[in-house]
């Protein structure tokens, strides 16, 4: 299911634990297999599973308790906006209202043309910065001020 470059990338993080506990690779192993495939189906939640020799439901008791991984289709840009009360209070939501305007979309759900999905997200870790905005669970914008989110939004066309 997966390509060799996915799998070589596994293996590099099992190695890193004792053979009998390569299970504990599993939160890279499902984030390598959400950036080759997009999301995560149950088929490459199990997939995962079965390359680390660990029972499916275990996999996807990771994969579902972490919102950096998607269980269903995300668009092309996945935005995840702070709204935890330090950031809320920061201007966090008004970020998610100005987000919400310019997509037309509201939290969870995807622009027609596939190419953003608004997300709601807990803490960064970026109070002092906020309004914070996680793009594609890699990248932290701060200070996201309107003109802030019309030049990432432009970036990412």
């Amino acid at each position: 299911m997966f390509s060799e470059a996915t799998l070589r990338k596994i293996d590099r993080e099992v190695a890193k634990y004792p053979a009998a506990q390569k299970q504990s690779a599993v939160m890279a192993a499902l984030a390598f297999a959400q950036d080759e495939l997009g999301w995560l189906s149950q088929d490459a939640i199990a997939a995962v599973a079965a390359y680390l020799d660990m029972p499916a439901i275990a996999a996807y008791e990771v994969a579902s308790f972490y919102n950096m991984y998607d269980l269903q289709p995300v668009g092309r840009y996945k935005l995840t906006v702070c709204t935890n009360l330090p950031c809320a209070l920061s201007g966090g939501v008004h970020a998610a209202d100005y987000l919400k305007q310019k997509l037309g979309i509201d939290f969870n759900e995807t622009t027609a043309d596939g190419r953003f999905t608004l997300k709601e997200g807990e803490c960064m870790g970026a109070c002092g910065d906020a309004p914070v905005i996680l793009s594609n669970n890699k990248r932290m914008h701060c200070f996201m001020t309107p003109e802030e989110i019309d030049k990432l939004l432009e970036e990412c066309k």
